[in-house]
């Protein structure tokens, strides 16, 4: 089964999802999980830059959430991707990236995404040099901060990759 048979559609996220995304986050067992309270807020303050991909009951089964850098508005942040445990491996998250950066690129004028990835998150360098290269580009990447600054022993660096949209290929 494709991502697009498994999705009803890729829709808004509403404050009612709030807590099934931070299910979702928390499960992925790799992102930061955020206090329930937060998801609640992204759902209400930043649902116009996130996406949720909802099954057939309309429950959501994946997330991408971003926000738009307030020094530079022509810039999407991805803040997290994540997809259920059942229904990871469809492109799923790709098909989420893409929505959300069509979407916020009409409303917004974005011309760029940047996000964070530790380095040993394989899926999501995966994902988001994927989605660069669709663009005829690679993600320029920077450690923005160092393991060091984490106040957790054992987080790990969070690299910064800054894609710029250009031309879909």
């Amino acid at each position: 089964m494709t991502a697009a048979q498994t999705v009803v559609h890729i829709d808004t996220p509403r404050v009612e999802d709030g807590a099934a995304i931070w299910r979702i986050a928390r499960d992925s067992q790799v992102l930061d999980l955020n206090s329930s309270y937060s998801y609640l807020l992204w759902c209400r303050d930043f649902a116009a830059t996130s996406v949720v991909a909802r099954d057939a009951t309309g429950e959501p089964i994946a997330f991408v959430t971003g926000y738009i850098r307030p020094d530079r508005p022509e810039t999407l942040v991805v803040w997290q991707v994540a997809v259920d445990r059942e229904h990871r491996g469809r492109g799923l998250a790709g098909t989420l990236l893409e929505a959300l950066t069509g979407k916020v690129a009409d409303s917004h004028g974005i011309s760029s995404v940047e996000t964070t990835v530790t380095p040993d998150n394989t899926a999501s360098d995966r994902l988001f040099t994927s989605f660069a290269e669709r663009r005829g580009t690679a993600p320029r990447r920077e450690v923005l901060f160092d393991s060091g600054l984490f106040p957790d022993e054992g987080h790990k660096a969070e690299v910064l990759y800054r894609i710029d949209l250009g031309v879909r290929l």
